[in-house]
């Protein structure tokens, strides 16, 4: 076995995840903010708690009631014969729950704050909700976006409670870096948990640099 195993696998298979979760929060998050921006119907409370509910509730027990419905003795998992808990579908599904709120609701936000002449103008020129959405909107809160988009990656890359309770924790399959740095820990490998947490620091430098210079170029 390599004996950087315990580096590049927990590295490469966060980056798988991280990499599906960006599909994700654009193919998905997008039309939810874009939902909660405009949806003014009673439902709105509930839709924005159910959005909101992995950033408010504690990750462990999102985890653990994410096993209870999606596992396979699980209400859901044995009912439609899913496979997703203790494999990498779990560790897509947890790092995009956990990033979720942190993408929808400043994409809403600014959604909500976009300049309804230059909607009206679009309508008055033949456009449909759709067209005005992707040819109006979205390209001009593109960095309102991106920034989301960031700090939604973020957190899933930091996410350890919902990955530990659905991913399983399995070493060399379900062992993301975050998990890797506790399992480090717990094995007494201080100096391999010291590397990986230097690892989360500079990314995690690398991406609030980013955000920031985002933020001061929409002043």
């Amino acid at each position: 076995m390599n004996k950087l195993n315990w580096l590049i696998h927990p590295l490469i298979l966060s980056t798988k995840t991280l990499g599906t979760s960006f599909l994700l929060f654009i193919l998905i998050g997008t039309p939810i903010a874009y939902l909660l921006a405009f949806y003014n119907g009673k439902f709105k409370a509930f839709f924005e708690t159910i959005v909101m509910f992995p950033l408010i509730f504690p990750p462990i027990a999102t985890g653990f009631l994410l096993l209870y419905l999606l596992g396979r003795n699980g209400i859901i998992g044995k009912a439609l014969n899913l496979e997703i808990a203790f494999s990498f579908n779990a560790l897509i599904l947890a790092s995009f729950l956990a990033g979720l709120p942190l993408f929808v609701k400043p994409v809403a936000a600014a959604l909500e704050n976009f300049p309804k002449t230059l909607i009206e103008a679009a309508q008055s020129l033949g456009k449909n909700r759709a067209q005005i959405a992707l040819f109006v909107m979205f390209p001009n809160i593109f960095k309102s976006v991106l920034a989301a988009l960031i700090l939604a990656l973020a957190r899933g890359l930091g996410e350890v409670g919902i990955t530990l309770m659905l991913g399983g924790n399995i070493v060399g399959k379900t062992d993301t870096v975050s998990l890797a740095i506790f399992n480090a820990v717990y094995d007494g490998e201080n100096e391999q948990a010291l590397i990986l947490s230097l690892i989360l620091v500079i990314l995690s430098i690398i991406m609030f640099g980013i955000i920031n210079f985002l933020n001061s170029r929409r002043k």
